[in-house]
């Protein structure tokens, strides 16, 4: 075994995560957390990936394996092991290393400017995000999707790697392969549009937004995960 991915809520899966270590031949597995399933060994894997759910990372008493899933986040940042959290996931991680996690001053949803720190411009991988995958050019400014209404603190220790005009914390890193964004880099268009489907938004402008956006939001996340999986049973049998 070697990348554990946590999934907090049925309708937010790996996405484009779960496609790229497919075609690396990067092993995985796919717990359900809300649906029962224990958290197996963390010493059986490499990696950790948290993704995101409606709920706050604050619910432990209505989510109790939130808690659980608090302390598998401490371990593997203990153990040096690679960790990435999108959404739900980086306020487990932020929440696992010590800082507050609290509401924003509003809903931050759809398609929208991330904006690099300078220490977000001088992380390796972050970077790689950060480039273009067609032009090659590194970009300070860049639209990820968001959807959230809640925020973190930097936990000590940890580098600011990116923020937007409505939340200051888009991005950290603790240790030098732990990674924290509260906005989703795994999405695909299907995800979005499932999201859309019962929710009060503009769906219009989002499936347009979605459409116009995707396939470089697809190409950025590529670039990332190609440092941040680097060496990690590549070519192994699934």
């Amino acid at each position: 075994m070697c990348v554990l991915i946590c999934k907090n809520t049925p309708t937010e899966g790996p996405g484009t995560i779960g496609d790229y270590l497919g075609e690396r031949g990067i092993p995985f597995t796919v717990i359900e957390l809300s649906y029962g399933e224990r958290i197996p060994d963390p010493g059986g894997f490499d990696a950790l990936v948290m993704l995101g759910g409606p709920m706050s990372v604050n619910e432990v008493a209505r989510y109790p394996y939130l808690a659980d899933e608090i302390e598998l986040a401490g371990k593997f940042a203990s153990a040096n092991k690679p960790v990435l959290g999108v959404c739900l996931g980086a306020q487990v991680m932020a929440k696992a290393l010590g800082a507050s996690v609290y509401r924003g001053p509003r809903q931050e949803i759809g398609w929208l400017d991330i904006e690099l720190t300078v220490d977000g411009a001088m992380d390796y991988a972050f970077r790689k995000l950060a480039t273009h995958p067609f032009g090659g050019d590194v970009w300070k400014r860049f639209k990820v999707f968001h959807w959230h209404g809640e925020t973190f603190d930097i936990p000590e220790g940890a580098v600011r790697l990116a923020g937007s005009e409505l939340y200051r914390n888009q991005a950290f890193r603790f240790g030098p392969r732990c990674y924290a964004f509260q906005f989703h880099i795994e999405v695909t268009p299907e995800i979005v549009y499932d999201w859309l489907s019962d929710e009060p938004v503009d769906q219009e402008r989002l499936r347009h937004d979605t459409e116009k956006h995707h396939e470089v939001c697809r190409g950025r996340a590529w670039n990332f995960y190609a440092p941040f999986f680097k060496g990690l049973c590549e070519g192994a049998p699934s």
